[in-house]
C-alpha cells in the first residue's frame, strides 16, 4: 500500500513540451493536471458503495490508459492529438490518483482510527516523495536519456504496483488500541514506519544533490535505486513482523481464558433478559396516534420538508454526517476556504518556483537542485503535521484545526519571501517553508474532516476537501517581459512575480483568519476524549471475538483462525 501510495504523483507539465511548446500549452496542461489531482468525488462515491479492491482497480486502468496514451502521444506513435485531448489523458491520467488515494488512505484511516494522524501523515507523505523515487527509478531503467520514458514508466509502473496488491488492502475488524499502536502518534509500529521514511526521504535528498555533482554511470544509477527499493519495501516486514506478534498473542489470549469469557458471557445475557420489556404480542397495542407517527408520509412536499430538516439539523461533531449534512455544514465551509487560500497559493508558487528562479537571476543548476527538493520538503510537511499533531491532539488536547491556522499564517512568509526578491538565498528559504506548509495542510485537513464529520461517509467527504485546491492560470504578457525568442517570453525581475505574491499573501492570511472561527465553533469537541468511542467498540469486538473462538467451558479453542 505505501508503495502503491509512492508510485503515482502525475506526470510534470513540463515534459509535455516537446510536443506543445508554448507556455499557454503547456499552464493549460498543468490546469488539467490539477484538475483532475484534485477532483477525486467520483473515487469517493464508488468507494461508498465498493470494496477497496475495486477503487483501486478502476484507478490502476485509469492511470494506464491516460498515461499510455499521452507516451504514444509524445513518441509520435498516433497522430498529434489536439490541446484539448491531450488535457483529457492528462486529467485521466492524474485523476487516478485520486482512485489510489481513496482505496488505500481511507482504508487505513478506517483500520486504524485512533492513530488518524499519523496515518494521513505517512501515507501522504510518500505521496509527496513519489515523483522523486520514480525519478530514481526512471534513471536506473532508462539512463536518464529520453523524458518520454519517464512518461511510459508512469504509465505502467503505479497500474502494476495497485494489481499486485489489490488483495491486501480491505478494512479489518477492530482491534485494541494497544494492537493499533495507540495515542500519540502510533506507538512502537507507526515510530518504526515514520524511522523508515525519514530514511527514505534522508536517502533521497542526499542522492539528488550528489547526482547534481557529480557525473552518474547507468550502473551507479541501478545501485542507488536498489538502496531505495530496499527502504521503501521495509515497511513490508515490519508490518509482516507486527501481524505475526498479534496472531501469538490472540491464541495465547484464547487458550488462557475460555472459561472466563464464556462466564461472562453468561452473566452479560441474564442481565440483558432481567432488563428487557416484555414484547408486545400484537400491532393494536400501538396507540392510533403512535401508529400514524410511523406511516411514512405520503406527499412528495412532506418528503422534501423531511430532507431539508435532515440536511439542515446536522448531528454532533464526531457522529457520522451525511453527505448533504457536511455539504451544508458551516465548519466544512470554513474548511473549503481555508484551504482554498492556502493550497492554492502554494501550489500556485510551486508550479511558478522554475520560473521564479529564472527571474531573480539564479543559475540553472540552483533553480534545478531547489525545484528538485521541493518533493522533500513536502514530505516533511506531511509527516511533522500527520504525527505532531496527532500527538499533541491525545496529550493536550490541542486542537487540529489550530494546528491548521499556524501552517497558514507560516505559508504567509513563504510568500512574502518570494515577494522580497533579495537578499539572494531568500528563495531557498521560501522554496522550503512553501514546500513544507503546502504537504502539511493536507493530513490536517483530512484529518479534521473525519473527526468533525465521521467515518461512515469520509471516502467522499475526504475528496470532497481535495477539491478546494484551486489551480491558478498565468495571464500571458501581463507582466513586464522581455523577449527570448520567437514567441516565448521570459520575465526578468522582481516585479515579474512581486504583486501577485503579495496578492497571494494577503489571500492566504485571510484563509488562516477564517480558520480561526473554526477553531472557535469546535473548541467543546477538541476538549473532549474524541476517540473514546473508538476504544470501547475495540473492547466489544475483542469481547465478541473471544466468545466466538472460546465456545464454552472445556470447549476447543481453535487459535484464532476461524473467519467469521
Amino acid at each position: 500500500m505505501v508503495f502503491a501510495f509512492a508510485a503515482g504523483n502525475g506526470v510534470p507539465a513540463e515534459l509535455l513540451t516537446a510536443r506543445f511548446a508554448r507556455q499557454r500549452a503547456v499552464a493549460t496542461l498543468a490546469f488539467f493536471k490539477d484538475l483532475g489531482s484534485n477532483v477525486g468525488v467520483p473515487a469517493g462515491l464508488l468507494n461508498e458503495v465498493a470494496p477497496p479492491w475495486a477503487v483501486l482497480a478502476v484507478g490502476a486502468a485509469m492511470n494506464l490508459a491516460g498515461y499510455l496514451m499521452v507516451y504514444l502521444s509524445l513518441a509520435g506513435r498516433v497522430a498529434r492529438p489536439p490541446v484539448w485531448l491531450m488535457c483529457a489523458y492528462v486529467c485521466a491520467g492524474a485523476n487516478s490518483q485520486a482512485f489510489a488515494g481513496t482505496g488505500a488512505l481511507v482504508t487505513c484511516v478506517r483500520n486504524f482510527p485512533e492513530t488518524r494522524g499519523a496515518v494521513l501523515g505517512l501515507l501522504k507523505g510518500y505521496v509527496g516523495l513519489s515523483s522523486a523515487i520514480l525519478a530514481q527509478v526512471y534513471l536506473a531503467l532508462y539512463g536518464g536519456d529520453d523524458a518520454r520514458s519517464l512518461v511510459l514508466l508512469i504509465a505502467w509502473l503505479p497500474a502494476a504496483v495497485s494489481v499486485v496488491f489489490l488483495g491486501t488492502v480491505r478494512v479489518l475488524p477492530p482491534r485494541r488500541p494497544t494492537e493499533q499502536g495507540g495515542g500519540g502518534g502510533g506507538g512502537d509500529v507507526f515510530l518504526c514506519l515514520l524511522y523508515i521514511s525519514i530514511a527514505l526521504a534522508a536517502y533521497i535528498l542526499v542522492m539528488i544533490v550528489v547526482q547534481r555533482q557529480a557525473s552518474f554511470s547507468r550502473a551507479s544509477y541501478a545501485a542507488s535505486a536498489a538502496g531505495l527499493l530496499i527502504l521503501l519495501f521495509l515497511p513490508l516486514a515490519v508490518v509482516v513482523k507486527q501481524e505475526y506478534r498479534i496472531k501469538k498473542e490472540l491464541e495465547e489470549s484464547l487458550q488462557a481464558a475460555p472459561t472466563t469469557v464464556t462466564v461472562v458471557a453468561v452473566e452479560k445475557t441474564a442481565a440483558l433478559q432481567m432488563s428487557a420489556p416484555p414484547p408486545s404480542t400484537t400491532g393494536t397495542d400501538t396507540p392510533p396516534q403512535a401508529q400514524a407517527a410511523q406511516q411514512p408520509p405520503s406527499s412528495s412536499s412532506c418528503s422534501l420538508c423531511s430532507l431539508l430538516r435532515h440536511t439542515f439539523s446536522p448531528p454532533a461533531h464526531g457522529e457520522d454526517y451525511s453527505i448533504p449534512q457536511a455539504l451544508a455544514s458551516v465548519d466544512m465551509l470554513i474548511l473549503l476556504v481555508a484551504i482554498a487560500c492556502g493550497a492554492g497559493g502554494t501550489l500556485t508558487a510551486i508550479d511558478n518556483m522554475g520560473q521564479i528562479g529564472q527571474s531573480l537571476g539564479y543559475p540553472p543548476k540552483s533553480v534545478d537542485a531547489f525545484v528538485s527538493l521541493i518533493s522533500v520538503w513536502n514530505y516533511a510537511g506531511r509527516v511533522a503535521a500527520g504525527y505532531a499533531s496527532e500527538a499533541l491532539l491525545s496529550r493536550y488536547r490541542f486542537p487540529r484545526p489550530l494546528a491548521l491556522t499556524a501552517v497558514l499564517a507560516a505559508s504567509c512568509a513563504g510568500h512574502l519571501l518570494i515577494a522580497a526578491g533579495a537578499p539572494r538565498g531568500t528563495l531557498y528559504a521560501a522554496s522550503v517553508l512553501i514546500g513544507f506548509c503546502f504537504g502539511a495542510q493536507w493530513p490536517l485537513l483530512y484529518a479534521v474532516i473525519s473527526e468533525l464529520f465521521g467515518l461512515k461517509r469520509y471516502p467522499t467527504l475526504y475528496n470532497l476537501g481535495a477539491v478546494a485546491s484551486p489551480a491558478a492560470r498565468q495571464h500571458g504578457g501581463a507582466l513586464p517581459t522581455t523577449a527570448a525568442g520567437g514567441d516565448d517570453k521570459t520575465c526578468v525581475g522582481v516585479e515579474c512575480f512581486r504583486r501577485s505574491f503579495l496578492i497571494i499573501a494577503a489571500a492566504t492570511a485571510a484563509g488562516a483568519l477564517v480558520s480561526l472561527v473554526l477553531v472557535w465553533r469546535t473548541r467543546e469537541f477538541y476538549r473532549s476524549d474524541i476517540y473514546a468511542r473508538f476504544r470501547d467498540t475495540s473492547v466489544e469486538e475483542e469481547s465478541e471475538q473471544r466468545r466466538s473462538h472460546g465456545g464454552g467451558a472445556g470447549g476447543s479453542v481453535n487459535g484464532g483462525q476461524r473467519d467469521d
